[in-house]
């Protein structure tokens, strides 16, 4: 059991610019509520371990001072950041469990570990960050646990914002590549009358395959779902790699990654624990980091959502489950592989339409929160990687986190996968499945390696 001892408003310790942030098409479609994370620590709680926090959290936020603002809605029906100093609500916790009663900190067992948000209040009201610090018992370790407004930034910029803040916790000072780049007019359109636009077909934007003899995705929507960690040494994943380069490649085509290999693998379990039918269709979507996909690049510290959707060509469960590892890990090559600049430029110009401004109109009008992007449930999947993520550099004076995860249940089929804390190549997927059908997913994820 959680108990909340006290909660601060935490505000920039000094002076920070005023007045309204512009947010680029790819910020105004995300999903527009909170992700929850946590780090796990194992030194000592002291007395002055909040204290550390909550100083070094003013210092941040002098440099990301747009999270310590508040979302309003601009005349165009689009949402803005206003840049107002409110600040971040830091909540102290003490909990009754200790390390072993979390077990292996899955999603479904950590929800108290981070920040609840109060979305019955105004959406101009609602803290974009809050911070919840839970001392386990006897200070036996504490956990950090975070809630970032999506609008904010993707999960890069949350992992740069936090090891930054973690590095001013140690006293240290951020050299100017740490500095957030924060201006986000970089991605609004540029028009040429010289050079048209090339027209693409964006199917990431449209409806994904229905189950057949359904009409709607409204059955699938309803289905419990549930959140497990699956966890893979590096020899595992290293036989899943080599699984999926067992077929010859053509002269100059680079090896399967680790990525598409794992996301392939995933696809074809998940298809064989739904039993569908063989002439199902089924796709994956991602989501993927265009900072370096776009001409001219964003800086790597842009703070934001730099983020564009692909998804994989339509294909058939039944050649998913009957044909080589390859097959799939191709399918989610060629989903990467059309985000090319001209592909990102074009979706950024067709990502923003009247259902989505509609959305946000109702969003600020008390109606919820808004979910744009297509239901990527069963027959489908998403899969998010952030294996490439600096997740535990968290330092902020006691050591590195020797966990971090999730704590978010998902309400469609969807994996995340990231390193593991032990720095040897072994990952682990948060994975959100159907609950009918989770038993089975995993009986085939482990089954041949």
């Amino acid at each position: 059991m959680v108990t909340i001892v006290a909660s601060y408003r935490v505000l920039p310790c000094e002076e920070t610019p005023k007045g309204h942030l512009w947010l680029a098409d790819s910020d105004q479609v995300v999903r527009s509520g909170h992700t929850p994370t946590f780090y796990v620590y194992q030194a000592k709680h002291n007395h002055d371990t909040n204290e550390r926090l909550r100083k070094s959290l003013g210092e941040i936020l002098v440099h990301y001072y747009p999270v310590a603002g508040r979302l309003s809605l601009a005349e165009d029906a689009r949402i803005q950041l206003d840049c107002n100093a409110k600040g971040v609500t830091f909540i102290e916790a003490e909990t009754t469990k200790s390390m072993a009663d979390y077990g292996d900190f899955s999603p479904g067992v950590v929800a108290e570990l981070v920040p609840k948000i109060d979305y019955t209040q105004p959406v101009e009201e609602i803290p974009l960050m809050l911070v919840q610090s839970t001392r386990l018992p006897g200070g036996n370790g504490f956990v950090i646990g975070l809630a970032v407004c999506h609008v904010l930034s993707d999960g890069l910029g949350s992992i740069q914002f936090i090891n930054s803040w973690a590095k001013l916790g140690r006293g240290e000072t951020l050299e100017p590549h740490e500095l957030p780049y924060l201006d986000r007019t970089v991605l609004k359109h540029q028009h040429s009358s010289t050079s048209p636009s090339p027209c693409f077909d964006h199917p990431e934007l449209k409806p994904l395959p229905l189950k057949l003899g359904s009409s709607d995705i409204n059955a699938e929507q309803k289905k419990k779902t549930r959140a497990v960690l699956l966890k893979l040494t590096r020899q595992q994943v290293e036989k899943l790699k080599k699984e999926a380069n067992e077929q010859p490649l053509q002269e100059g085509v680079r090896a399967y990654s680790r990525f598409e290999a794992l996301a392939g693998h995933i696809w074809r379990s998940a298809s064989k624990a739904r039993e569908l039918e063989e002439k199902q269709p089924t796709v994956v979507r991602f989501n993927a980091d265009i900072r370096s996909r776009v001409i001219p690049p964003l800086p790597k510290n842009y703070y934001g959502n730099a983020l564009a959707a692909t998804v994989t060509p339509k294909c058939y469960v039944g050649e998913i489950v009957s044909k080589p590892l390859s097959y799939a890990a191709q399918k989610v090559r060629e989903a990467i592989e059309k985000l090319t600049n001209e592909y990102i430029r074009s979706q950024l110009k067709n990502v923003l339409g009247e259902e989505q401004l509609d959305c946000i109109r109702r969003l600020f009008m008390g109606e919820g929160e808004r979910r744009n992007v297509p239901f990527a449930g069963n027959p489908n999947l998403h899969i998010t990687s952030w294996m490439s993520m600096p997740l535990y550099e968290a330092d902020f004076g006691w050591g590195k986190p020797v966990n971090f995860g999730l704590a978010y249940v998902f309400a469609q089929d969807r994996a995340v996968i990231i390193l593991s804390p032990h720095g040897d190549g072994s990952i682990v997927i948060s994975m959100t499945f159907q609950e009918e059908h989770l038993e089975l997913f995993k009986k085939f994820f482990y089954e041949t390696i």
